[in-house]
């Protein structure tokens, strides 16, 4: 299903972390500690604040439609386990295989966002809901972002 202009801005920010999922997952060991930084670092710039605007915006949202709070659930308790991978980065405790699994924890919870949770929110939602809480996510990414960093506006 073509993507909604009003969850783009999100899946823009999906596109970045596969990025780092793919580079994890192609690089040798010997190189992997290196990627700590880096973890950090999409993490300070992009991730939280990305986790942050679906926690307050689109998961309340998404949690009205009883057959969604399930997958809900879910995806927060993969918010919680990235969060703690993000930390071992941080703390510069990760090992290779914690870091390959840092990926593809990350890179699971995007495509579940990606072919589940937008997928029924587009079917669910009215275009009046996904343009409300596209406008709410739009000014939360650009102000957490700052204006240097700010998503493009919605497609329309």
């Amino acid at each position: 299903m073509l993507r909604d202009k009003n969850l783009i801005p999100l899946s823009h920010q999906h596109q970045h972390a596969l990025a780092l999922c793919v580079r994890i997952d192609r690089a040798p060991d010997a190189s992997l500690p290196e990627f700590q930084s880096e973890i950090v670092q999409m993490w300070e710039s992009e991730i939280r604040w990305h986790f942050n605007a679906e926690e307050q915006v689109l998961f309340p949202a998404a949690r009205l439609h009883p057959e969604l709070v399930r997958l809900i659930d879910e995806l927060l308790r993969d918010h919680v386990l990235i969060r703690d991978y993000v930390q071992q980065a941080r703390e510069g405790a990760l090992e290779p295989v914690s870091t390959r699994a840092f990926a593809a924890a990350l890179s699971a919870h995007v495509r579940k966002e990606e072919r589940q949770l937008f997928e029924e929110c587009q079917r669910l939602f009215d275009p009046e809901q996904l343009a409300r809480f596209g406008a709410e996510l739009q000014q939360k990414l650009a102000k957490a972002l700052g204006q240097s960093c700010a998503m493009r506006p919605p497609f329309g």
